[in-house]
């Protein structure tokens, strides 16, 4: 288990690196919303429900084994475990929370919706800044969750930052969608979906510099504990439903099976 004095500073930059990559995807979304038209809905099924079953997978493999882990270390093996599921519950109840308090818009907004007219605009961009703003607060837990666990393990990291970075793909579009119709600014447009793609390495960097003074293997295991909660509910709760809405057959089960499949792979492959 690595703690803040043996982590290279080369790993923390390349961990923050990931981070913010996979928050930038948000961006990606702006382009599809300005440069072309409505993405096929059965590929965004299939790609949102890969994302969904990458989540669910590496979280409860990987990531909650190294919560385990890291317990298990500072209170013994039975003991560890137990830590552990109460951390990964402790993670589904906050992201729940947070999630009541500030709803995620991107699954009611809807650019072809009755409400999308020309005499709404000033009403449609207020609508784009109370997604940018709710989008942004559930960002920041997605950034720290890939930047500690790429910072443990990049074989972790990395297919969690992949997961996530699809994730943000329609994200960006529900941020896009309003903004653009209300303002015709590409630039404005690709602005706010960069403002809030840039929560998820800040989150990375607040979160980080908030827990180095205290990180040992128990602050590592409730991280981790967390982290583990907060990706399976934003799987379960946001991704598969998504993906089910837009999918015109068996995509979303095709593509839950495909992301567990590829990321269960691609782990194996890793620890050789």
């Amino acid at each position: 288990m690595n703690t803040p004095a043996m982590t290279a500073l080369p790993h923390l930059f390349t961990a923050f690196a990931i981070a913010a990559a996979a928050g930038l995807f948000t961006v990606l979304g702006s382009a599809m919303v300005i440069f072309s038209k409505t993405p096929n809905p059965r590929v965004l099924s299939f790609g949102l429900a890969f994302a969904g079953g990458a989540m669910v997978y590496v979280s409860l493999t990987e990531i909650f084994s190294k919560s385990s882990e890291a317990f298990a270390q500072a209170y013994g093996q039975q003991h560890g475990f137990a830590a552990a599921t109460l951390a990964f519950l402790a993670g589904l109840a906050a992201i729940a929370l947070i999630d009541r308090v500030i709803p995620n818009p991107h699954e009611t907004l809807d650019p072809h919706d009755p409400a999308f007219q020309e005499n709404k605009r000033r009403h449609i961009a207020r609508v784009g800044m109370m997604a940018a703003v709710a989008i942004t607060a559930h960002n920041f837990p997605e950034g720290l969750a890939t930047f500690f666990a790429t910072l443990e393990n990049p074989a972790v990291g990395l297919p969690l930052a992949l997961a996530i970075a699809i994730h943000n793909i329609p994200e960006g579009i529900s941020i896009a969608a309003p903004v653009y119709f209300a303002t015709r600014s590409r630039s404005k447009t690709v602005l706010a979906c960069l403002a809030s793609g840039l929560a998820e390495p800040l989150g990375a960097v607040l979160g980080y510099a908030f827990l180095k003074p205290f990180l040992s293997p128990p602050v590592f295991g409730a991280v981790f504990g967390v982290i583990a909660g907060v990706m399976v509910f934003l799987a379960l709760d946001e991704l598969l439903p998504a993906a089910k809405r837009y999918s015109d057959g068996h995509e979303t089960v095709y593509g839950l099976t495909s992301g567990m499949a590829v990321i269960a792979l691609s782990l194996v492959l890793f620890h050789f």
